[in-house]
């Protein structure tokens, strides 16, 4: 397998396990219980920068690389570049309903629940379009060459978007969001534990 793909693999898991994360948070808020607003905000704000920052360019790579070497196949993929897109707009939903509910705004609990769904479902269902199409299709069609090329497109790179201070900085926020939900989720079981 492709170093790029594995690497792509591999940051799959840790978005998916954000996604948890958000599930989780918001089963909580299903329950009419309060969630902790400040795990929503900075899964939202790693998804705002992380995404378009270091794990979007290196799949654009390698479906741009794929377009180029066969279109046909390209084409049953999909346009990955617009799905990437689209979840822009669907993240930027889902931050405006956490602020309208931190700011005290009247909001349906309902228009919550499915701005966070939505945004949850679509992440989760690009993942494994990528996952089962794009990946096997590159891995089956792209030679060597195109491998090397991939690779030196995306180690070359000058921009900050590659760099190591940029990878830490949200290897650093994914970590502190999971130490949150452990917090979190201890602190909620205490308090069932005194309830009972």
């Amino acid at each position: 397998m492709s170093r790029i793909i594995e690497l792509l693999n591999d940051e799959h898991r840790n978005i998916a396990r954000l996604l948890d994360v958000l599930e989780q948070e918001l089963s909580v808020f299903d329950r009419r219980e309060r969630p902790d607003y400040e795990i929503f905000q900075a899964i939202i704000q790693y998804f705002k920068e992380y995404p378009e920052a270091c794990h979007h360019p290196k799949e654009d790579v390698v479906y741009r690389i794929l377009k180029e070497r066969n279109p046909a196949v390209a084409g049953t993929v999909g346009d990955i570049e617009k799905e990437h897109e689209l979840e822009v707009d669907r993240l930027a939903n889902f931050a405006k309903v956490v602020d309208d509910v931190l700011a005290d705004q009247e909001l349906p609990r309902q228009t919550f629940h499915a701005a966070a769904r939505d945004f949850i479902e679509h992440q989760r269902r690009h993942m494994l379009k990528e996952e089962q199409l794009l990946f096997p299709a590159a891995l089956e069609t792209l030679t060597p060459e195109d491998w090397a090329k991939i690779d030196a497109r995306i180690d070359d790179r000058k921009d900050p978007m590659f760099d190591g201070e940029t990878a830490s900085k949200f290897q650093n926020l994914y970590a502190t969001i999971l130490r949150w939900e452990q917090e979190t989720a201890a602190e909620r079981s205490k308090t069932a534990a005194v309830r009972a």
